[in-house]
């Protein structure tokens, strides 16, 4: 208002409004107030307080600095464990894909992230994540100090091949459903040229029928052909009765079933109803 009034009254509008424009900005109470703001603050000056209100420079704006982390802690996550966060958070309503998460990303984690993953889990409340990470863990660790010890034992003099144990161990195991754990101790017990008993075929048969390895329970059938012990028909119906959505491999096992127990029969379910028509 004050400019436009001097401009009206001057005889030549452009000088006076230049001249009393360089007196406002460069009076030494203005450099002063410059001067108070940038030795006071370690921030950049505001608009307001270089140019006075008169001006009508006194709105305010973003400084352009980057805002604060929105994820608390995060700069003291690492990436690897960062990422751990986000894969239990994205398979936890998928349990297939969260045991596999955690088998193949969250248990080779160094122990500061594995540390730092479960505090933030713990953070966001995620107590079900925390709980599932600690328990595949604990069952890692335990599992590999069990092997080491049994590898150690394995170099005794004293130590004798136990069938048994083996059976025990991989029975426990095949009942977990953890298969990839029971061919380890099979291939460890096979290189001793140890044979199980039928029951022990039976948990391993059931339990690669029941993990969706059919494959893998044939693996074990043929093996089971080459054992010295008289075959039972138990494992012979659990193949059977597993192998109904697979003809071929039913089929053989069948034949092999009538010609071991030529007065036992087989019961053959319509084929309708798994869809062989």
């Amino acid at each position: 208002m004050q400019i436009a009034a001097i401009v009206s009254r001057s005889r030549a509008p452009l000088l006076a409004s230049a001249s009393h424009l360089s007196r406002i900005l460069f009076s030494s109470q203005s450099l002063r107030s410059v001067e108070a703001v940038v030795s006071s603050s370690p921030q950049p000056p505001s608009v307001s307080g270089i140019f006075p209100p008169a001006l009508g420079c006194a709105r305010r704006y973003h400084d352009g600095r980057p805002r604060g982390p929105l994820w608390r802690g995060k700069k003291l996550i690492g990436k690897e464990a960062l990422f751990a966060i986000l894969g239990l958070k994205r398979f936890k309503d998928d349990n297939e894909k969260l045991d596999k998460f955690i088998k193949t990303h969250v248990l080779r984690l160094l122990k500061l992230d594995m540390v730092a993953v479960l505090n933030e889990l713990e953070r966001q409340e995620e107590v079900f994540l925390a709980v599932k990470v600690i328990r595949f863990w604990l069952y890692f660790v335990l599992r590999k100090l069990y092997l080491i010890a049994y590898v150690q034992i394995q170099k005794q003099d004293w130590y004798k091949p136990d069938v048994f144990l083996y059976k025990d161990l991989i029975i426990a195991l095949a009942r977990r459903k953890k298969m990839d754990d029971v061919m380890e101790l099979w291939e460890s017990m096979r290189k001793e040229d140890l044979f199980p008993d039928s029951q022990t075929y039976t948990e391993v048969i059931r339990g690669f029928l029941q993990y969706g390895s059919p494959a893998d329970a044939m693996n074990i059938y043929e093996d089971m052909k080459k054992s010295p012990d008289p075959p039972e028909q138990l494992p012979f119906r659990i193949l059977l009765k597993g192998l109904l959505p697979h003809p071929l491999l039913r089929n053989k096992v069948k034949q092999d079933f009538e010609e071991i127990f030529p007065d036992q029969r087989v019961y053959d379910p319509p084929e309708e109803i798994f869809g062989l028509r």
